[in-house]
């Protein structure tokens, strides 16, 4: 009896998701295939169509599980940040997803995905409310989607600098530390720039 008709119930979902972290983990992303998914798991080649209609789809419900596992990182770091120095945290542990699993964060952010796939989508706007609602805590007078997408670009260039070497990965005590000084340089540097960048608006009478 072919070992797919073992599973039931969604189990092989679960299980062509278990195979496509491990494949990742091993192989990067030019390893993942539905096909290649099929013989980690052990099942017939054409069994993960049951549930993906495509390699795309797979990368979907794999980037969803990363979004969902990165929003646990983040709230472990702090649930409710308030603070610069709350919100520096919250940008290590970001920074600190990426370090420990790499593969998974490329497919994350940088492999195409279903635009459709309803888990995905659910999941990656959790992330987005998640940075808004740390920006409107911390600083209730700023227009918290321009500064969210702020941070979050700078906390996402980050994670990637250090993902492609160009910063100190040596210890995680010098990543965070990079990371807290680059969170409070924005921060620190924003009044000061605006005080600049005011007389240079203004028309004399």
């Amino acid at each position: 009896m072919p070992q797919a008709s073992t599973y039931h119930h969604g189990d092989l979902r679960a299980a062509c998701l278990r195979a496509a972290r491990e494949l990742l983990e091993a192989d990067g992303s030019s390893g993942l295939s539905l096909r290649a998914v099929a013989r980690r798991a052990g099942v017939s080649a054409t069994a993960p169509y049951r549930h993906f209609a495509d390699r795309d789809a797979l990368v979907s419900a794999v980037a969803a599980e990363g979004y969902q596992e990165l929003a646990g990182y983040l709230t472990k770091a702090h649930p409710a940040p308030s603070t610069p120095d709350e919100l520096a945290a919250v940008a290590v542990a970001y920074v600190q997803f990426a370090l420990e699993h790499p593969a998974l964060f490329r497919v994350m952010f940088a492999e195409p995905c279903d635009p459709t796939s309803e888990e995905r989508v659910v999941a990656t706007a959790a992330i987005s409310e998640y940075v808004r609602s740390i920006v409107r805590a911390t600083f209730p007078d700023v227009n918290a989607d321009a500064l969210s997408t702020t941070v979050w670009a700078l906390v996402h260039g980050l994670a990637f600098l250090h993902l492609d070497g160009k910063l100190d990965i040596s210890t995680p005590e010098v990543v965070a530390t990079q990371v807290h000084a680059a969170v409070h340089a924005l921060f620190d540097a924003s009044p000061a720039m605006s005080r600049t960048a005011a007389p240079s608006g203004r028309v004399s009478d």
